[in-house]
């Protein structure tokens, strides 16, 4: 069996393999090339002679979540909230991280304020539906984000860590009246309660997702190419790891990928 570590970091692609029949390791290190990312992993399988065929495992870390968030390249994100908390994510939380600092900036959201959609629902923090959700506001909502070039959706809902129902619906409509774009429903991403902390997360989730999604499916595709016939697995910020299917729709996940892959 041979296990590899990959690493596409903004200047060079590490590789570090071990081959559990033979005690060996391989290692090797090439330029990144962003253009096409597997370039510059094919140059480093070449670098060390690893038999591709043979590579039964390979754990990927990468900066591109971390990178694309800190850049402020994600895609055009849109917020869908219950009616009456459209201002929670700009508002945040009351603490100062830099409290004696007088230039002090909060970031900016990724989110502003004139693409934060409310709709008429309300779960209670026992989970009991006080306003049904009409799913027709739902399908009115969809051809408005189509006018505003929408590429991907967060919705938050208030309550929906205790019952998601309204949520799934959401998440359900979106998905067929905007078909390609990149769906987020909070339940899905972190079903806890606070709703700042769960919507400011989905935003996130929702606009790395496009641009995380792409190149995760492309890496995937690329090694299949090449003939690698075993298992990837993307390292995720706790230090663990998930499939790529998992990474796509929860790309928030990889948040610190490439520094955990590191250390």
């Amino acid at each position: 069996m041979i296990i590899a570590g990959i690493d596409i970091g903004g200047t060079f692609t590490d590789l570090m393999a071990f081959d559990e029949s033979s005690n060996s390791f391989f290692q090797a290190k090439s330029p990144t090339t962003p253009r096409n990312l597997i370039l510059g992993v094919v140059e480093c399988i070449k670098k060390c002679s690893l038999p591709v065929e043979r590579m039964d495992y390979v754990i990927h870390g990468s900066t591109t979540a971390i990178n694309t968030l800190i850049e402020r390249k994600g895609a055009r994100t849109a917020l869908v909230v219950t009616r009456g908390t459209r201002d929670v994510y700009a508002i945040g939380r009351g603490n100062r991280p830099e409290a004696y600092n007088i230039f002090f900036h909060r970031a900016r959201p990724l989110v502003p304020r004139h693409l934060t959609f409310e709709v008429d629902e309300r779960v209670m923090a026992s989970g009991e539906i006080l306003e049904p959700l009409a799913p027709g506001q739902i399908k009115d909502l969809s051809d408005l984000l189509k006018k505003e070039k929408i590429e991907a959706v967060a919705v938050c809902f208030l309550h929906s860590y205790a019952n998601p129902v309204h949520e799934r619906m959401t998440g359900g409509v979106l998905h067929e009246e905007l078909k390609g774009r990149y769906i987020s429903v909070s339940h899905e991403i972190l079903r806890e309660y606070r709703e700042y902390e769960r919507i400011s997360t989905t935003v996130v989730n929702a606009y790395i997702g496009p641009t995380v999604g792409t190149y995760v499916g492309n890496l995937e595709s690329s090694l299949k190419e090449i003939g690698f016939r075993g298992d990837l697995s993307i390292m995720r910020s706790n230090g663990g790891v998930m499939a790529p299917a998992v990474a796509i729709s929860r790309p928030v996940a990889m948040m610190e990928s490439g520094p955990d892959a590191g250390l």
